[in-house]
């Protein structure tokens, strides 16, 4: 089922720039996914979600969005991987990005093929929509439209406490140097996104451990701490 055919859905207005736009967003994180989750319905979008690189790949046998937007960091492999795979694919993906709160990854993914990137943490509607109306096809593009005036979104603070109830289910599961580096940088992410210094600080001594080498079975003790500790808490942070 091709979801991205101009006459798929009524054209785009000024207050919903992106309508007729269905956006596949590849991201284990709720509380990222909620963030985008929210800029699609401020703009019109449809959206899809996949958690991982299994899930994107099933999904995308049965529907073509007109925009893709996928983690660099996934459970089961890197992001790069699916983007390659679909900057080669007939037809093509209107517009394809990548996702991430982490820079360095921005390079990795516009050599795999992306048309652009995203920079976590995603609050701006403006930027979000921008970003992707000057990626979209001519054919696509909505004429005169340009992003509406800026709002910031807030995910909803459930999403992280089920952010931290799946990293700790990893945690506590048999955890490899694979799944331990996936962790870190799972939770780097989330928890800068949601302002919780405490654990992306605790997170990014982690990552630094690990890069050198160092024993990590006290610091992996501590964060899986705080992760616990954010799960009994009544409230998200």
């Amino acid at each position: 089922m091709d979801d991205s055919g101009p006459f798929a859905s009524p054209p785009a207005t000024k207050m919903r720039p992106l309508l007729g736009q269905t956006i596949l967003v590849v991201e284990d994180s709720r509380y990222a996914c909620d963030a985008i989750r929210l800029m699609c319905l401020h703009s019109g979008a449809r959206i899809r979600r996949a958690d991982c690189l299994k899930s994107a790949r099933r999904h995308l046998q049965i529907y073509r969005p007109s925009v893709l937007i996928v983690d660099m960091g996934l459970p089961d492999g890197s992001g790069a991987d699916l983007i390659a795979e679909m900057t080669h694919a007939v037809p093509r993906i209107g517009a394809i990005l990548g996702l991430s709160g982490d820079d360095n990854t921005q390079m990795l993914a516009l050599r795999a093929g992306a048309d652009g990137f995203l920079a976590k943490p995603l609050t701006s509607v403006a930027y979000f929509q921008r970003t992707i109306l000057e990626l979209l096809p001519e054919d696509r593009r909505p004429g005169g439209l340009a992003a509406v005036t800026d709002k910031i979104v807030e995910p909803d603070p459930l999403a992280y406490q089920d952010d931290m109830a799946h990293i700790a289910d990893v945690l506590t599961g048999p955890t490899d140097q694979r799944m331990l580096d996936y962790a870190t940088q799972f939770l780097q992410s989330v928890a800068r996104d949601a302002q919780d210094g405490v654990l992306a600080e605790a997170a990014h001594e982690l990552a630094q451990s690990q890069a050198k080498g160092a024993p990590v079975t006290a610091q992996t003790a501590r964060v899986a701490g705080l992760v616990q500790d954010r799960l009994e808490r009544q409230e998200a942070i």
